[in-house]
């Protein structure tokens, strides 16, 4: 079983819930061999945004013209994260809910990804994903309770990720949010350990699965 695991967050584990999610669960998958694990610090890979580059060289790629280094540059990469992409049995997220979304490199490398043709492919009967055997697994931390009716429409982190993931054809998925530490301190170490044993436990889970 490949794994690609992406990690978005570089805080350290000690100040960010989100990194001991994902520090968690890649500790406990390294300990079976039948696993590979694809590890993308987001944080440390360059990442040009979306832009005109992108889609010049994209259309220019089509029609078999030279890209200009620039252009070159950004297709060669988001190409690369694609490819990785594409080739993992099982897609892993680590990432906060920063100001209602995610962080900014998250969502340029997700950008990197709606590509039609790979990911999806458009039909008489509409989008159709195309990446439907493939498992996710999100680990999200946010500090409030999103999950509470009031605060529902502004959690815009993990709805991100798993409606992506939805439309790439990605149904089998297993979140694990853990949320309300920063909300109420009181109890705050009882509410992430309860996540992290989560964690852990999705990580035994799918650990169980490869060695099937």
């Amino acid at each position: 079983m490949k794994v690609l695991v992406v990690k978005a967050n570089n805080r350290p584990a000690d100040q960010a819930v989100s990194t001991r999610m994902h520090d968690l669960f890649v500790e406990e998958l390294q300990k079976n061999t039948e696993i590979t694990i694809d590890s993308v610090d987001l944080f440390a890979e360059e990442l040009p945004y979306i832009g005109q580059d992108f889609l010049t060289a994209q259309f220019k790629t089509a029609q078999s013209e030279p890209l200009t280094e620039a252009e070159d540059k950004v297709l060669t990469i988001a190409n690369g994260h694609l490819d990785r992409f594409k080739a993992a049995d099982v897609v892993v997220f680590a990432f906060p809910l920063w100001n209602f979304s995610v962080p900014a490199v998250l969502h340029t490398y997700v950008d990197y990804l709606f590509r039609a043709g790979d990911t999806f492919r458009y039909t008489a009967e509409g989008v159709q994903g195309l990446m439907g055997d493939k498992k996710a697994i999100i680990l999200n931390a946010r500090g409030g309770v999103y999950s509470a009716p009031a605060m529902q429409s502004l959690e815009m982190s993990a709805n991100y990720i798993q409606n992506a993931l939805g439309f790439f054809g990605i149904q089998d998925q297993t979140a694990v949010i853990i949320e309300g530490h920063n909300q109420y301190p009181d109890r705050a170490e009882e509410i992430k350990q309860a996540g992290f044993d989560k964690v852990v436990e999705a990580a035994k889970d799918l650990s169980a699965v490869a060695a099937r």
